[in-house]
């Protein structure tokens, strides 16, 4: 009878694997998009300060290339998606580029609120990208050996190679 049950577990598990490896691929969205109505999602002016205080919160958690949460480290793209998805239930693209080709309202500097995209790079092409807090701040993961952090815009690299921002629609 133990054979019987340990035969019929590892059919059961065959036949799982099988239908997880014949799922369809399905990329990552090019687009921002909401994941609908949930009650553990904030949107709004609320999900803007919850933003703020979840990427504030990840300050300290070390720098990893291709990091996407705070147990593995975050590049500066995971980190952005991780927070939207986490606080807003909002889906972003994985690189900085292609974040920054999302359909979101482009927001002059003057106009900068808590929980903007901020982007960075150099002639036409985005590098890196960034959380808005207020103040004149915002949250990165900004290099390899280094951690989450927060920086002024107006510091000298950042104001250098400043490149624009975006609100997404919450």
């Amino acid at each position: 009878m133990a054979a019987s049950t340990l035969f019929r577990a590892s059919a059961i598990a065959t036949f799982t694997m099988a239908l997880v490896a014949c799922a369809p691929f399905k990329p990552k969205p090019t687009i921002a998009i909401s994941r609908g109505p949930n009650p553990l999602h904030h949107h709004g002016e609320q999900a803007a300060n919850d933003i703020l205080f979840r990427a504030i919160g990840l300050v300290g958690t070390p720098y990893r290339h291709g990091g996407n949460t705070p147990d593995s480290g975050f590049d500066c793209s995971g980190l952005v998606d991780y927070v939207f998805l986490d606080v807003a239930g909002v889906v972003l693209p994985r690189t900085a580029q292609d974040i920054d080709h999302i359909q979101a309202a482009e927001i002059r500097r003057d106009d900068l609120a808590s929980g903007d995209l901020i982007f960075f790079g150099r002639r036409g092409h985005i590098t890196h990208v960034g959380i808005y807090v207020g103040e004149g701040r915002f949250v990165h993961a900004p290099n390899e050996g280094g951690t989450v952090r927060l920086d002024y815009l107006d510091g000298a690299y950042w104001r250098d190679h400043y490149a624009g921002a975006k609100r997404v629609a919450l």
